[in-house]
């Protein structure tokens, strides 16, 4: 019994010593907050530090070597021979204006689809409908982002549900002269420009419908009634009252529909006619030819689009909606 209640008495004092020392270590964080944001931080700025910046100096550090052709060798001679190739080649230039082309083109047809739905969702869909239509929205993003791909060059392919869909409307001469035209065109949508239009609209399009979606839940119900109320029809309310301020959203949306365009690699391979994007350049230049250098400075371009992109949206005030 004895030793039973000294061994009792001893976990109780350990304990108590315990819980003294954690209850001085708090009362000194408290009292230090300084400190306390610096525990916190230290751990992701550390990981931040090294893998993204460490990553990032890394790769501009090798758009300024110097590849020998001849060897296939990347030797570290300092050279801006990279950086003035984007430039002075017409293809790489080319390859520049084409993502830029495509990655500002499904940034408005995204916007354009996104807003009925996002406003329907937001103003009217109740219960178990506002529930299907987020389901409906979101159940794309769960599927493998490879399958969907491969999924529309089947169903944009002769013979496919498109085509089908299309000769049963008999619109098939209709949908010939669209793609006999020229940079949409192609031999069949499954290699045509617009086919990879509509591909890239399709997988970004969820990206830009939540964030209107809750720029527009944000919007006060008592200034539509306002508005309605000093005599403005549902146009000059939408035009006035609404559009206004459901951009930032649409701006929100746009940030995430031309980043993931610009730097895609994987349908412009797969759906569209040849011709290379910034993101299959890199891929050809690092991965089929090893030149990194070049390769890297291709990377750049993107970098600095999407560096400028951001600082127009948040003059819009993007950040604020998301």
């Amino acid at each position: 019994m004895n030793m039973t209640a000294t061994s009792k008495a001893t976990s109780q004092q350990t304990r108590s010593a315990e819980g003294g020392v954690l209850r001085r270590a708090a009362g000194y964080l408290y009292r230090h907050g300084n400190l306390y944001l610096l525990m916190l931080l230290t751990p992701p700025m550390l990981w931040f530090g090294v893998v993204y910046l460490g990553a990032l100096i890394a790769l501009l550090s090798q758009s300024v070597y110097r590849f020998d052709d001849f060897t296939m060798a990347v030797t570290p001679d300092l050279t801006f021979e990279n950086y003035l190739a984007l430039v002075r080649d017409p293809a790489n230039y080319d390859i520049v204006l084409r993502t830029l082309g495509m990655a500002s083109s499904v940034t408005v047809a995204s916007a354009l689809l996104a807003f009925p739905v996002a406003y329907y969702m937001a103003r009217y869909a109740t219960g178990w409908r506002k529930g299907l239509f987020y389901i409906a929205v979101m159940l794309p993003m769960w599927a493998s982002y490879i399958v969907k791909v491969y999924s529309w060059t089947v169903i944009l392919a002769q013979g496919g549900i498109v085509y089908w869909f299309i000769d049963m409307l008999g619109m098939r001469p209709a949908l010939d002269a669209l793609l006999h035209m020229p940079v949409i065109g192609g031999n069949s949508l499954s290699t045509s420009n617009l086919g990879r239009f509509i591909v890239f609209t399709y997988i970004w399009l969820p990206f830009m419908i939540l964030p209107i979606q809750a720029s527009i839940e944000r919007i006060p119900a008592n200034l539509l009634q306002a508005s309605a109320d000093l005599g403005a029809r549902p146009r000059q309310t939408f035009r006035t009252v609404i559009l206004p301020l459901a951009f930032p959203g649409i701006a929100a949306g746009s940030i995430f529909t031309f980043s993931l365009t610009l730097g895609d690699y994987i349908i412009p391979q797969l759906v569209g006619p040849s011709g290379l994007y910034i993101g299959t350049m890199v891929y050809t230049m690092q991965g089929s030819i090893g030149n990194i250098p070049m390769a890297a400075a291709f990377t750049v371009v993107p970098m600095v689009l999407i560096g400028i992109y951001l600082s127009m949206a948040k003059r819009l005030g993007a950040f604020d909606a998301l």
